[in-house]
């Protein structure tokens, strides 16, 4: 054999499993067939993080004289924001190429198909060659996903590679879909002076969310200047005339709406095409990579992660399947992953992040629920940063008291849902966040203050 392990991909579920493979001692090789990093760190959550930096560094200019700051003639460059957030892509993808050679990983170029379950096909441009390994890792990650009478063209229907590399910024832009990439980048091209319209098939914005987030999610939304359709289906879309045309029905009724581009953020397919599963007979369903616990197909030592396999579509997810496949595959006995405290997060301003059940899903599941909920408002950090929208809701088990849910909405949520992950995992009680002492002042503190108000001990409000 050539390696010990082939990995085909090398976005967060490949590169992280290649780097834990050539830790564990196997000889690694990495297949991409296009920039190291994947979607993830190239077209994804890398760029776009960089695009929601200089947003949130703009709406402060724009409200310095609130902080006692004169700043005139404050306006976005918007070619220079695209630019700097295409630079961060390049950047942090040539540090996973830093990190290949560290490791002794080898990277070579081409697309990967499956000729038997040891061997794997790579073809690029200058050659086709075959190369072989005990253990193959599939993690060709996903596309943005088509619907069919919506097809991307790059013209008046763009992906989001032409929302985070665009020849020019709209005027009027209509974003189909309001999960975390249509609230994302429909807000940055908002505050670059777009006129933006969300239009979401289901009842609510963010619909995957805690329906209290989404509430508050609508509500920000339209502060922002953004138009937001929800129960809205399309219909017909034109794109013939000069400016696109799409019609739609709102539970009934009929409207229609005019704009240079719309954007296509209904999710994502996963890249299963062309990868030789059917040479081996590998099953899919819905598209998508059947595995078990330990993320093996059902052929033994071919591997599957990421968003070709029906699991969360989240890079940090893609990065734990890999380490855990490759642990298995080297012996390690790794415990399978607790998909109920695996988070999520949305980072538009004031950001959202959320682990374990939302109030609705304890309901469904006749769970005895308790909540424990404290604003921003309420926190002397928050006032004192100008930054008093949103709120800490925390949903305890009734019966024993563990954390079982946690849903945040304003500035920092993103990186305070850390500690509610960690919570979670080790059963830890409403008693327990309240009797934790949080430094003050501090956001956090409205996880404890969330905790107390759930006991009835509240202190600020």
């Amino acid at each position: 054999m050539d390696y010990n392990l082939i990995v085909i991909g090398s976005g967060p579920g490949g590169y992280v499993a290649a780097i834990r493979a050539s830790q564990l001692g196997l000889k690694t090789a990495v297949v991409e067939r296009s920039e190291v990093g994947g979607i993830c760190l190239n077209w994804g959550c890398i760029p776009t993080k960089a695009l929601m930096k200089s947003l949130e560094v703009l709406e402060t200019a724009k409200t310095a004289a609130k902080f006692g700051i004169s700043a005139q003639d404050v306006k976005p460059d918007f070619q220079r924001i695209i630019q700097r957030s295409r630079q961060v892509a390049r950047q942090v993808s040539k540090g996973v190429e830093y990190l290949f050679k560290k490791n002794n990983i080898q990277l070579i170029h081409g697309h990967g198909k499956l000729i038997d379950n040891h061997t794997v096909e790579v073809q690029n441009q200058d050659e086709t060659k075959k190369i072989t390994a005990d253990y193959i890792l599939l993690a060709t990650g996903a596309k943005s996903r088509q619907l069919p009478n919506i097809t991307i063209d790059g013209q008046k229907i763009w992906g989001y590679r032409h929302m985070l590399n665009p020849s020019f910024l709209p005027q009027r832009l209509i974003v189909i879909g309001s999960g975390a990439t249509g609230v994302e980048l429909g807000s940055f091209y908002a505050a670059m002076g777009s006129q933006v319209t969300i239009v979401e098939i289901l009842p609510r914005v963010v619909p995957l969310m805690d329906p209290e987030i989404s509430a508050e999610v609508e509500k920000i939304l339209k502060r922002k200047r953004i138009k937001v359709l929800t129960n809205t289906q399309i219909t017909k879309i034109d794109t013939a005339a000069d400016q696109l045309v799409i019609n739609y029905d709102q539970q009934g009724t009929k409207g229609q709406l005019q704009a240079d581009v719309a954007f296509l953020a209904v999710g994502i397919d996963p890249n299963t095409e062309n990868l030789g599963l059917n040479n081996l007979g590998i099953k899919t369903e819905k598209k998508r990579i059947v595995v078990n616990e330990f993320y093996q197909t059902n052929v033994p030592n071919i591997y599957a992660v990421g968003d070709i396999i029906p699991t969360p579509a989240l890079a940090h997810v893609a990065s734990a399947e890999g380490i855990t496949a490759v642990e298995h595959m080297a012996g390690q006995n790794p415990k399978p992953i607790d998909y109920n405290t695996i988070p999520s997060g949305i980072f538009i301003e004031p950001q959202i992040a959320s682990v374990g059940l939302t109030e609705e899903q304890a309901k469904k599941q006749g769970i005895n629920y308790k909540i424990g909920k404290f604003p921003y408002s309420a926190l002397g950090k928050a006032t004192a940063y100008g930054s008093r929208d949103g709120f800490v809701k925390l949903i305890f088990n009734a019966d024993n008291d563990q954390l079982i849910g946690a849903h945040i909405i304003g500035h920092n949520a993103t990186d305070m849902i850390s500690e509610l992950v960690v919570a979670m995992r080790a059963d830890v009680t409403d008693h327990f966040i309240a009797k934790s002492v949080h430094p003050h002042p501090t956001f956090s503190e409205a996880i404890m203050e969330a905790a107390e108000a759930g006991l009835g001990k509240a202190i600020h409000i």
